[in-house]
């Protein structure tokens, strides 16, 4: 079957309590970095403001970030980024009463009927995942040719052989348009292709190598040496891997610090909200969203997706976005965010990404 976005539909405006609805009010940032009193706080669905008796939809939204009016549009921006003066939205209310109106159901998902209390709602790892595989496959393969896919690692990938070279198909296949993660994702995968071992494990036996504590610290290292990850691969003659396999196609990836991190590499972003920002820049025209293995980046990366994308057309649609981790926590705390957003498997995401690959027929 070929695979079909959702049309969106958008809100009759012609309805009593939105016709009838004031504008909004926008009032100045008192200061840098400080919101007005009774700001509007931004969600992950559509949102629309009531502007010259017009209602204006924020096309680019991040939820628990500000609207802004500049020049006859919505923009919402991050506290920390609000400037003196900006004007933002205020208002609590979402259903016009103040101008602003949050929505819903613009994609008109199929929802389950059914009794209130009934087993097996939640995602756990006795959830059957196929009907869940076969369709983002087919998502895959729409998104390859009309969207953006972002994925957002952990390290997990770096220390089996078969899930490296698993995703590096996905790579060379089109599957991929940029990858969020951390410095361990980059150094254990460019360890594994330096020395043939993860945090000192052979990424094939995964037995341990004398000394291999030493192996992350001296990939990374030698990285330095060189001066850029480019650099080291063309003079240490790497051949293979996830970062190998980025750079070959051109594919960016953003490396995001942490506080525990080893080197770190040189590109890892060390300012915690320099990375955020380079994170959304990627994240403003992603279309999907697949996290695996790292519930502190998936859980940043949810936070700044929203549940659509409005398109160089103004055709308004649907985002989807995947949360793959073998601990049910992670993957059901993303669902919470709203059904339309999240999709949780609960697997180990080495064996999900090999499956993935296969199920391509790469």
């Amino acid at each position: 079957m070929s695979f079909r976005l959702r049309t969106f539909t958008p809100p009759d405006f012609s309805e009593p309590h939105l016709a009838s609805a004031p504008d909004v009010r926008f009032e100045e940032a008192p200061f840098d970095g400080v919101a007005p009193e009774n700001y509007h706080a931004m969600s992950i669905f559509p949102e629309y403001f009531k502007v010259g008796g017009k209602w204006l939809l924020a096309e680019e939204s991040r939820m628990d970030c500000v609207p802004v009016c500049e020049n006859g549009r919505i923009l919402v921006r991050e506290f920390r980024l609000l400037k003196k003066g900006d004007l933002v939205a205020t208002g609590r209310t979402e259903n016009g009463e103040d101008g602003i109106y949050l929505y819903t159901d613009g994609f008109r998902e199929n929802r389950q009927v059914g009794d209130v209390f009934a087993f097996r709602q939640n995602r756990s790892r006795e959830t059957a995942f196929s009907r869940d595989y076969d369709e983002l496959y087919e998502l895959l393969r729409h998104e390859r040719e009309h969207g953006k896919i972002v994925w957002v690692m952990g390290p997990a990938f770096a220390f089996d052989n078969d899930a490296r070279n698993a995703f590096c198909k996905l790579i060379a296949n089109g599957y991929v348009d940029c990858i969020l993660a951390g410095n361990a994702l980059a150094t254990h995968d460019l360890e594994a292709a330096y020395l043939g071992t993860a945090l000192g494990q052979d990424i094939y036996t995964q037995q341990s190598r004398p000394n291999g504590h030493y192996n992350h610290l001296d990939a990374i290292n030698r990285v330095k040496y060189h001066g850029s990850i480019p650099a080291f691969i063309k003079n240490e003659h790497i051949d293979n891997g996830i970062i190998y396999s980025c750079e070959k196609f051109g594919i960016p990836y953003v490396l995001a610090g942490s506080i525990r991190d080893d080197g770190p590499l040189p590109p890892v972003f060390g300012n915690v909200y320099e990375a955020q920002d380079r994170m959304r820049d990627q994240i403003r025209d992603a279309t999907t969203v697949i996290c695996m293995a790292t519930t502190l980046q998936t859980i940043a990366t949810g936070n700044m997706t929203p549940s659509y994308r409005v398109l160089p057309d103004k055709t308004v649609r649907q985002v989807y976005f995947y949360c793959v981790d073998i601990s049910e926590f992670t993957v059901n705390k993303l669902s919470d965010r709203g059904s339309l957003s999240a999709r949780g498997i609960v697997t180990n995401v080495q064996d999900f990404v090999v499956t993935v690959s296969k199920g391509l027929g790469l």
